[in-house]
This record gives structure tokens, C-alpha cells and sequence, in this order.
């Protein structure tokens, strides 16, 4: 790659969630403005910047495994500095820095618009690494890393949710919105660069506002993000079943900007385990609130995640998820094997389940929805949808790839293309002709 002239070079990977990315994208935007220039290949910098998660177990080894990697490059490459942003850089940096002298900086969940001065060596530890308090806005330097036609909007940081078996109050702080005013303003500027899809983020959407004391909710959000031109679609990651108000539902319902998709992560269906997981809700009003929804949103598309394995989980309410799981018939569903995490309220529970059993629950259950999986999308064939189309799918450079409103990016399957005159960025009516596990094949109309 040609760099301009007096330009350092600088490699992002970012792991984790898309709320990790975000920050990534940030980081990318300051040190943009700063005299770097991001390479894709880190054999080519200067500087290199690991964006690390520490959700799970399965997540911090993704994370030390990357640190390991890129250290290499200060060995054999050009690489000056290596720097470990993001969860676990925030969970653990006593730990790392003893494990990792070749790190140059290790930069806090709410330090990462302090990225230069790391780079730079002018900071080290504060106040601001033990309790994040910083969220970015509408003013802050930031990279759009997807395509352009979609963009991921954070709207608050934080979480005051405290479900026993989470880590995330305690590397990412309690809850910290946005105002609607500093969110309109970037949702504008993404738009105004091309983007039609905007993707709503938090660790829970509808907790957005409660800090702010001034009446601020996801409703209004909303209501004011629906009157930006141009935007066709907006879409909400991360609804807790239990706060989801009539008036969200209605506007979910009845406001054609708004995807009719529901991602509520609801962990599980037995009363004791809910409790046990600290989650404020019982299994009848999952049940009724699934009801509510799709009785006033027919077509909804509903995703969800369960955990298997936690700590006291019987067979028998293990076998009562597996029913539940039938009947709820979700669209989309991540199944996790509880993690043993250090510092969470589970951690000492008695009766901690052994891996081999919360791998085989984690399969059945998986297999269990692969089945309502196919059922749910073999029941839409025939239909006409609106598809964004993304470009060339990974499958056949023949065939295109898009999504309709009930697939999220990245993570919910796609909708390929075998004809039709089409545009990358564009969304287009197309009927649904063939299904798979979790795809379609369609044709543009």
C-alpha cells in the first residue's frame, strides 16, 4: 500500500460485539485525523492495535490468541507499537501487563477516545481506566468500517441490568445515554454518507434515557430518528422482554421505518433459573410478551439467545427450555454454554454443571431449532419482501446476497439472488423461491 507522504501506518482488529467495533471505528477516525493511515495488513505497520472482548471464556481466548499473533510483528515486521484496547485490556490489565511485555499501552473501555495519547506514551493509569464514564457523539472522529449502504449507532454505553452471570457492568460501567439531539446528528451524518440502514446499539435499548432524568426514551429516539430523509431502515439490537412498553410495540407496528425485527434475549424459561440469573421477569410474562408482539406485529421476525448449563440447571428445566424453544418458534437463536466467570454473582453459586453436559444441552438444542429454523422459512416462501442487496454472496460469485428486514447484518443468513437487475446499496422487492437452513434463494421482481 502507497502511504502519503509523512503518514504513519496503523492496523485495526477489533473482536467482540458490534458495540466493541464501534469504539473501534472511533479509534480508526481519531488517529485518521491524527497523521495515520489504516493498512490491512499488519506485516505493514507501524503501529498495531488489538480491540480485544473478554465477554467469555471462548471470547478472551479469541483475545489472547490475537494479542500473541500480533506481538510476533514486533519481532519480524515493522511494527513500533503494539497497543491492547477494549474488555479484556479493562477486565484484566494487572494481569496482562505482567503476561505481555511487548504491550505498549493498555487502553480502558472508556479511554478509547484517548488513543493518541497511548500510542503516543503520554498516558498510563487515571481514575478514568477503574470507572469508565466516557461515551463518544456526534462530534467525535469516527470510520464507518461497513459497507456503505449501513451503519451501526450506539446510543448509550454501560448497563444497569446486573443479571448474575454478566461481567459487563464491571468493564464497561454503569448506563450512560446519549441525547436524541447528539444521536439525530450522527444518524444524519450516516445517512448523508450513504447509509439507508442504521442498526440501533446498547447493551439494552430499552434502559435508553433512564439516566438522563429528563423523560428521554426509546420511543422519542425513535420517533425523531423516523423523520431523517433518505433513511429507509432502522433496526434495534437488544430489547429485555420485561421492559418492552405497548407504546414500543405500537410504533414497532405501525412505523414503515422501523424493521419489523425483535432481538430479546431471554436466557430462559424456568421461573427459578430466571431468578437464579437475576433477570427481572418470569416465564409466563416471556410468553405473554412474545404473544403480545407477534398478535400485533404478524410478520415480526423474532431473535433471541438462551443459556444452557447454568449453574443448577436440572435436566428437567433443561427439557422445559427445549419445549419452550419449540414452541416459542424463533426466527433467529444463539444457544450459549454458561461461562464461569470470576467477579459475576454465578461464579459461587453451588452446583457448577460440567462441560461435557452443558455441551451436549447446547446441541440438542441447537438441533431443536435448526428444525423450527427450516419450518419458519420454508412458511415464507412464495412472499414478496423488500431486500437490501449487500453485493456478491461468499457462496457463488454468480449470485448476489441481501437481506430482507428480518435478518440482521453479520449474523441472521441472507437472502441470495440468482436474477434480477439489482444495485449494490439499493432495496428491492424479491420473491422468495427456495429456503435452506437459514438462507433463501430468491429472484429480484
Amino acid at each position: 500500500m502507497q502511504l502519503a507522504p509523512n503518514k504513519k501506518s496503523i492496523f485495526f482488529q477489533s473482536l467482540g460485539c458490534v458495540k466493541n467495533l464501534v469504539d473501534a471505528e472511533v479509534m480508526l477516525g481519531i488517529t485518521q485525523e491524527h497523521n495515520y493511515n489504516f493498512v490491512q495488513e499488519p506485516e505493514e505497520a507501524e503501529v498495531i492495535v488489538v480491540n480485544t472482548c473478554s465477554f467469555i471464556n471462548e471470547s478472551k481466548r479469541e483475545s489472547i490468541d490475537a494479542i500473541l499473533d500480533m506481538a510476533e510483528h514486533k519481532k519480524a515486521g515493522s511494527c513500533k507499537k503494539l497497543i491492547v484496547t477494549g474488555c479484556l485490556a479493562q477486565r484484566y490489565k494487572a494481569d496482562l501487563k505482567v503476561s505481555f511485555p511487548e504491550v505498549d499501552a493498555f487502553v480502558g473501555t472508556g479511554q478509547y477516545h484517548k488513543i493518541l495519547e497511548f500510542i503516543e506514551g503520554k498516558r498510563e493509569d487515571d481514575f478514568e481506566f477503574r470507572h469508565p464514564k466516557y461515551v463518544h457523539n456526534e462530534n467525535t472522529p469516527r470510520i464507518n468500517t461497513q459497507p456503505f449502504f449501513r451503519a451501526y449507532l450506539k446510543v448509550s454505553e454501560g448497563c444497569i441490568k446486573g443479571c448474575a452471570f454478566c461481567i459487563i457492568p464491571r468493564i464497561r460501567g454503569t448506563l450512560r445515554s446519549r441525547t436524541i439531539t447528539s444521536l439525530v446528528a450522527e444518524a444524519e451524518k450516516l445517512v448523508a454518507s450513504g447509509a439507508v440502514e442504521l442498526n440501533l446499539i446498547a447493551q439494552d435499548l430499552t434502559d435508553y434515557g433512564r439516566d438522563l432524568n429528563d423523560g428521554t426514551n426509546l420511543e422519542g429516539l425513535l420517533k425523531a430518528l423516523v423523520k431523517i430523509a433518505g433513511l429507509k431502515w432502522i433496526r434495534m439490537l437488544y430489547l429485555y422482554p420485561d421492559e418492552m412498553s405497548d407504546e414500543l410495540i405500537e410504533l414497532i407496528a405501525t412505523e414503515e421505518k422501523i424493521c419489523k425485527y425483535i432481538d430479546t434475549p431471554v436466557q430462559h424459561i424456568s421461573d427459578r433459573m430466571l431468578k437464579l440469573m437475576n433477570r427481572k421477569v418470569k416465564g409466563a410474562q416471556i410468553r405473554e410478551r412474545l404473544s403480545k408482539l407477534r398478535g400485533r406485529i404478524p410478520d415480526v421476525s423474532i431473535r433471541s439467545t438462551v443459556i444452557v448449563g447454568y449453574p443448577g440447571e436440572t435436566e428437567e428445566e433443561f427439557q422445559e427450555l427445549v419445549q419452550f424453544v419449540r414452541d416459542a418458534r424463533f426466527d433467529h437463536l444463539g444457544v450459549f454454554s454458561y461461562s464461569h466467570e470470576e467477579n459475576t454473582a454465578s461464579y459461587l453459586l453451588p452446583n457448577q454443571l460440567d462441560d461435557k453436559t452443558k455441551s451436549r444441552r447446547r446441541e440438542e438444542l441447537m438441533a431443536v431449532q435448526l428444525e423450527v429454523s427450516k419450518d419458519n422459512l420454508k412458511r415464507k416462501l412464495g412472499q414478496v419482501l423488500p431486500v437490501l442487496v449487500e453485493g456478491v454472496s461468499e457462496e457463488s460469485e454468480f449470485l448476489l446476497k441481501g437481506r430482507h428486514q428480518g435478518q440482521a447484518p453479520d449474523i441472521d443468513g441472507y437472502v441470495l439472488l440468482r436474477s434480477g437487475d439489482v444495485k449494490v446499496g439499493e432495496i428491492h422487492p424479491v420473491k422468495l423461491e427456495q429456503s435452506m437452513e437459514y438462507d433463501f434463494i430468491g429472484r429480484a421482481v
